[in-house]
């Protein structure tokens, strides 16, 4: 009971940060799911098969306030969907051998990219209104939902910086769109899974406890992200994923490290993850104060007296 109370908390609180930012849904539950042992590619399907409910609440909340754009929900979600269920039967062929330390690594990769990502650039909005092409979606989405299956998540990592980075749409409606489009990648994953390993090691009890969390936030994270900094939040969630995947690869018995040599490390990634939320929240400080600036002395400009002739 305990378990399963603890799941429906991550849950709860992987939803809120992927229906506020985007991803980490999948990344953030499958890196718990690994830490008590669990089979990667149970892992993997037990979140899948929780996200189909998570997503499908997520895409109607972030349809209900406003943040989908169902154009790029089908260009992207439908090769995301063909690139999860390969991903899902390619992972369920892999010995757990193998596939752990290979599922930390995707996992590690993914943590890195959003931590850098959003500590360092944060999100471009030069190019809001131009249209994306279907020639960017459709192997950006093939990629993703591959990434998703065999990583456990990766659908959002990919995704939404890929078209944040673009900055051709505004943050909300990137992050409503990918939110929708996970719907199809969820569902395909799942088959694929369910082809692959059938029903073996998954725990429906832990998917449905993932589940009731994922549900109860959906509502509330689809609100939020019209409130919460993607840029700060991008860089906690990053530093979560990089600090436990870092110590499920320093754990393994393929990679024999000193108890001593462990924490430190870990001590060191803890800092730097620190560090890169407090720089990532003043910049985004920053910035506010300049828009503030530059509104003022537009109001002044518009307020001044033309001079006589």
């Amino acid at each position: 009971m305990r378990t399963l109370v603890l799941l429906a908390l991550v849950g709860l609180g992987a939803q809120l940060v992927d229906g506020s930012l985007g991803m980490a849904y999948g990344v953030t539950s499958t890196t718990l799911l690994l830490a008590i042992g669990t089979n990667p590619a149970a892992a993997s399907a037990t979140v899948h098969l929780a996200e189909v409910g998570t997503t499908l609440a997520s895409g109607a909340s972030h349809w209900r306030f406003g943040n989908v754009d169902w154009k790029v929900v089908l260009k992207i979600g439908i090769p995301g969907a063909v690139g999860a269920f390969a991903g899902a039967t390619f992972l369920s062929w892999l010995s757990t051998e193998i596939a752990k330390p290979l599922m930390s690594l995707l996992l590690l990769g993914l943590g890195l990219y959003v931590l850098l990502r959003f500590t360092l650039r944060g999100l471009r909005t030069d190019r809001l209104g131009q249209p994306l092409r279907k020639r960017f979606l459709t192997p950006l989405g093939l990629v993703a939902g591959f990434m998703d299956a065999t990583g456990g998540g990766g659908w959002g990592p990919v995704g939404t910086p890929a078209i944040l980075a673009s900055g051709r749409m505004e943050p909300r409606k990137v992050i409503g769109s990918i939110d929708t489009s996970e719907f199809f990648v969820a569902v395909a994953a799942s088959l694929g899974f369910l082809f692959g390993l059938g029903t073996a090691g998954i725990d429906p009890s832990w998917a449905l406890a993932l589940l009731v969390g994922g549900l109860i936030a959906a509502p509330i994270a689809a609100w939020l992200v019209r409130l919460v900094p993607p840029r700060v939040l991008g860089s906690a969630v990053g530093g979560i994923i990089v600090l436990t995947n870092v110590r499920t690869l320093l754990s393994l018995d393929s990679f024999p490290v000193d108890a001593g040599v462990r924490s430190l490390v870990l001590g060191i990634i803890a800092a730097g993850w620190a560090a890169a939320v407090v720089y990532s929240f003043r910049q985004h400080r920053k910035a506010l104060a300049e828009e503030a600036a530059e509104g003022d002395v537009t109001v002044t400009q518009a307020a001044a007296p033309t001079p006589a002739v």
